[in-house]
């Protein structure tokens, strides 16, 4: 089995959330999550510099071997789907110059990977990422539990879908 530290990202413009796990083998440890949140009254393109100059600083913090993200679906308003969208470029374009190649995941197999099923709700995924982890208290921001999802995905996927549901 790897032993590999990944960081998963949900992308973002608002909030991005990020999340950094150890797999050793078939063992997961949390080493930190968290969220970059950008000011609402900057420029849409300051706030995507933003987003770009924390990525950067987090890669150079924790040097993940893999990075994973979340790939995008598109709700009923358009207008914030391509600011996400946006985001979630500046994203994989920054990890692309760290890494060299990223995880991309759909919603689905993120919330099959921690569930087992692929209709599950955001509090049921939120309370199986913190079992999986052992987090007694709730992961906040809900952003970085979403990140700490996608970061256990490419994790399970690594050990060939292992699931290391609790």
């Amino acid at each position: 089995m790897p032993n590999k530290v990944i960081m998963g990202i949900d992308p973002g413009f608002g909030i991005m959330g990020w999340g950094v796990i150890k797999l050793s083998g078939e063992e997961i440890s949390l080493i930190d999550y968290g969220a970059i949140e950008t000011d609402k009254e900057q420029d849409f393109g300051q706030r995507l510099c933003q987003i770009n100059d924390r990525l950067a600083s987090l890669f150079e913090e924790y040097k993940p071997d893999d990075i994973a993200i979340e790939e995008l679906f598109f709700a009923a308003n358009v207008t914030t789907g391509l600011k996400v969208a946006a985001a979630r470029g500046i994203a994989l374009m920054r990890a692309t110059y760290y890494q060299g190649e990223v995880f991309n995941y759909k919603p689905n197999q993120i919330k099959i990977a921690i569930t087992g099923g692929c209709k599950a709700k955001k509090k049921e995924m939120q309370a199986a990422v913190g079992k999986i982890l052992n987090q007694e208290q709730k992961i906040k921001p809900d952003d970085a539990a979403d990140a700490l999802a996608i970061a256990l995905t490419h994790a399970f996927t690594l050990c060939g879908g292992l699931s290391l549901q609790k």
